[in-house]
């Protein structure tokens, strides 16, 4: 009868570093209260790690100080036991992509579903939801790439996608500055057609502000190409939302940028 071992044994002759509870016990003599003792043992031995119920990972010899691989090696095989679409984006896409100043301490997924985040070891995977029509409508196969790992590949966000995620949800990059760097890093690498045609699916404000950020870093074609959504703008907004006056109702009028109707109420900081 074939034991735990053997199992994950085979899995890793076979390639595979991931499995599920259920194809585990489909080919295993085994009952389920056997089965969960067997799991434990092996979790406490740091051989297996459980990212979510019901989904194991295995864990190489180099993988147990971490405490896990690097979820790009299993997100994919673990978004599809969840059966959900998903992109990997915002600064590990970034990283990606070029932006060497990007550390992405963290593993960023767009998702159109409420998860909690993951810590793993040393590794921590967070959600970030995105509206299911609004995913549906930008997780487009043209606007994503592949994100190759030895045990396969995982869905990421192109440069284009990227850099748009990343001013959506500028606080979770860092800030307006860490969007600025990877703008800087990443920006003459986006197509600009393709930008202008994402960006109609993003807030106008959100395009406006990732345009003057690509305008400080001197990338003019792709710029310009979002420049058209500033035209549309009734009013002038805030370049970073989460900075106040230090008097209530103080306008920041004294720095507009005319070319994004923005009020530039934060300096903004880029390593060139």
């Amino acid at each position: 009868m074939p034991s735990l071992d053997d199992y994950i044994e085979k899995k890793l002759i076979s390639g595979y570093s991931t499995f599920t509870r259920e194809e585990a016990l489909a080919e295993l003599s085994l009952k389920p209260d056997a089965f969960t003792g067997a799991l434990t043992r092996q979790i406490s031995k740091k051989i297996l790690a459980n990212p979510r119920h019901g989904f194991y990972i295995i864990l190489r010899p180099e993988d147990k100080i971490a405490g896990a691989s690097d979820p790009a090696r299993w997100i994919d095989p673990l978004m599809k036991y969840l059966g959900m679409d998903y992109r990997i984006s915002l600064l590990r896409a970034a990283a990606m992509h070029g932006s060497s100043h990007q550390a992405a301490m963290v593993f960023q997924v767009v998702v159109p579903q409420q998860f909690r985040s993951i810590v793993i070891g040393r590794h921590r995977i967070q959600f970030i939801y995105l509206g299911p029509a609004i995913f549906s409508a930008t997780n487009q196969k043209v606007w994503l790439t592949s994100l190759k790992t030895d045990a396969g590949f995982a869905q990421a966000a192109g440069v284009e996608l990227t850099l748009l995620d990343c001013i959506r949800y500028y606080k979770r990059a860092t800030g307006i500055n860490g969007v600025a760097q990877v703008a800087k890093d990443i920006g003459d690498r986006a197509n600009p057609k393709k930008l202008a045609s994402i960006a109609q699916h993003f807030e106008n404000t959100s395009v406006r502000r990732l345009g003057y950020l690509l305008d400080l870093s001197n990338h003019k074609k792709q710029a310009d190409a979002l420049q058209q959504f500033a035209q549309q703008a009734d009013k002038y907004t805030p370049l970073d939302p989460s900075v106040r006056p230090l008097i209530e109702g103080l306008s920041f009028s004294g720095s507009r940028n005319d070319r994004w109707r923005l009020d530039i109420n934060e300096p903004v900081e880029i390593d060139f």
